[in-house]
């Protein structure tokens, strides 16, 4: 794959500012970006606006909302009142969508908490629509489905969209999270069918890694399911850019520009 139908999170080149990441991708040739919001927290979202689009990085993703859940209602309003700002944030960079980390509290059935996740995107929906922005459920592996997410495959994700029943809202697939899913193909084909497979990230699961969230792989290491995740999403017909996000103190501590290349490398195959 070339660079140029690749699109970057900037939470993957974090020693970065936001300026750095969109002037070092726009000069290396990448397709995209995904900005996470804490990579332009603080900044003056009307210049990051005019950067990105004078950088000629096609806009994927504002990462992340979501953490719906919470024993109380004020905790749960809380929640909803933090993704109305998202999706301000969202349209004043000029980002079409926004991954959803959906959460889950500690003490609560799966069943509990995929209900408040429910009713807390029908609550944003309204807004959503009137600004025109996509809202993709990212679901996550199971081993944080206690405190950060209760929707642990695409089977749920699925599921979950489906019972939204909304065109805005789909699913960003990452391969960390569902390369161990059996019957994965089917779910991803039952995805894009009904147009809601919004995103594909890539990056490898390490069974070996240091850290429950920032010893992520490079394409090819680890458990090396990019490649294969890929030609199902691509088989599925799935045209975006193929976004990576990699979480690593390891390759975060390196030169950058090095790591950089390393991504645009591992990436050549998929």
């Amino acid at each position: 794959m070339s660079p140029d139908r690749l699109a970057i999170h900037t939470f993957t080149n974090k020693p970065w500012s936001i300026h750095e990441c969109l002037e070092n991708y726009a000069r290396r040739g990448i397709g995209g970006v995904s900005i996470w919001r804490e990579t332009v927290a603080g900044h003056d979202l009307a210049k990051v606006k005019k950067h990105l689009d004078d950088s000629g990085l096609k806009p994927v993703s504002l990462v992340r909302g979501g953490f719906f859940t919470g024993k109380d209602a004020p905790t749960r309003e809380a929640g909803i009142e933090a993704n109305r700002d998202a999706l301000r944030e969202a349209e004043a960079l000029g980002l079409p969508m926004i991954v959803l980390v959906c959460g889950a509290t500690l003490g609560q059935t799966p069943e509990e908490n995929l209900d408040q996740i429910r009713d807390g995107i029908t609550a944003l929906l309204p807004q959503a629509e009137s600004a025109g922005i996509r809202l993709a459920i990212e679901p996550l592996h199971p081993m944080y489905a206690g405190d950060r997410s209760a929707v642990a495959s695409m089977r749920d994700a699925n599921e979950l969209a489906e019972s939204l029943g909304h065109p805005l809202v789909g699913v960003a697939l990452d391969v960390f999270h569902v390369w161990w899913e059996s019957g994965l193909e089917a779910q991803i084909q039952r995805c894009a069918a009904a147009d809601r497979l919004f995103a594909f990230h890539v990056c490898e699961f390490k069974p070996d890694f240091d850290h429950v969230l920032l010893d992520r792989g490079l394409p090819g290491e680890g458990v090396n399911a990019s490649a294969r995740i890929a030609k199902m999403v691509q088989a599925a017909g799935f045209d975006g850019l193929t976004e990576v996000e990699i979480f690593s103190r390891k390759y975060w501590a390196e030169n950058q520009h090095d790591f950089l290349e390393k991504i645009v490398v591992s990436c050549a195959d998929l």
